[in-house]
């Protein structure tokens, strides 16, 4: 540890970690080198939302977020809403409509509508569209995360109305919608 480095304890997804900053880290960093992978590297502008974290229940992005003000925060990465033996509803649900497809997004989609279902039980497309609109993605056109997203709230069930893909998902898909530290 150098003079100029921090050790600070983060909590991150329910768990005490300790992790060393520098003066002018950023979130994303410190928690890449922690190990926790969900969070994507993307544009390092606040651009592309892809290394979108929850912060006390709130949808940031890690590439501008300072490291220095996580302490004392709950942060949330798409790992504690469930695993890939026991996924959450809304990890099914992208799964059940395709709608994690090459995956590099998917954490970050999954984060921002678990905040959205958090505040708002039952949602229109026009709610789900905003929410997501802090999340670029090139593969989905958003139609399928918007129907799975909608199909969670309390006015649909994740196995009603909604169509489900008939294929199976994408051999990566669960690891995306689910992934842990590491990969």
């Amino acid at each position: 540890m150098t003079r100029e480095t921090r050790r600070v304890l983060l909590e991150v997804d329910g768990n005490q970690v300790q992790a060393e900053i520098l003066p002018g880290d950023r979130l994303l960093r410190v928690l890449r080198a922690l190990g926790f992978s969900s969070i994507k590297y993307g544009c390092d502008t606040g651009d592309c939302g892809a290394c979108t974290i929850l912060v006390d229940g709130i949808p940031h992005f890690a590439c501008l977020y300072p490291a220095v003000r996580a302490p004392g925060r709950a942060l949330m990465t798409v790992a504690a809403m469930g695993h890939t033996d026991a996924l959450a509803p809304l990890q099914r649900a992208f799964l059940e409509r395709g709608a994690a497809q090459c995956g590099y997004c998917t954490p970050a989609m999954l984060l921002v509508a678990h905040a959205l279902l958090q505040r708002e039980h039952v949602i229109d497309e026009a709610s789900v569209r905003e929410a997501l609109g802090g999340v670029l993605c090139r593969c989905t056109g958003y139609l399928k995360p918007v129907e799975a997203i909608r199909a969670c709230s309390a006015n649909q069930s994740a196995e009603a109305a909604l169509p489900v893909v008939d294929s199976a998902p994408a051999i990566d898909a669960i690891p995306s919608a689910s992934r842990t530290r590491g990969g």
